[in-house]
């Protein structure tokens, strides 16, 4: 009855955009966040203050990347559409300092998860990123 009265609009769902460097970094530190399962508030955080500093952007901007970043993420078919771009248009030594980023929001929420090691790692490696520098990366987030 309430059906015939009140009658389900299909949800509109805007088309996502085409990945850009900032969308696909972006997406690429939501995909290590997310890689155990647990998407925390320090995350989140991390994420937002690392797109905030690396494209200049006021806290709002940056959440509103972020959340575009998510969206881009869930729909995405894979990792080297958004390395891909990051490979053409970012040098190697920049790239070193994304991969700190991303293990920047590996470590926001107080643990460190083997899977999302692993997905950082498998993102370094087609972002290019040499197994040396890889180690060396790894080294110095964790403090070791």
């Amino acid at each position: 009855m309430f059906e015939r009265l009140f009658p389900k609009r299909p949800k509109e769902t805007k088309p996502l955009p085409e990945p850009t460097p900032q969308l696909a970094l972006g997406a690429l530190l939501v995909r290590v966040a997310m890689a155990d399962r647990e998407y925390q508030a320090p995350e989140v955080a991390a994420i937002d203050k690392i797109l905030s500093a690396t494209f200049d952007l006021k806290p709002l901007e940056a959440a509103k990347l972020r959340a575009t970043c998510e969206a881009l993420e869930r729909h995405a078919p894979g990792t080297p559409e958004f390395t891909d771009i990051l490979r053409e248009t970012v040098a190697y030594a920049d790239r070193l300092g994304l991969a700190m980023a991303m293990w920047q929001v590996l470590l926001a929420d107080g643990e460190h998860a083997g899977i999302e090691e692993d997905v950082l790692h498998q993102i370094e490696a087609a972002l290019g990123i040499t197994a040396d520098d890889s180690a060396d990366i790894r080294t110095r987030a964790l403090g070791e």
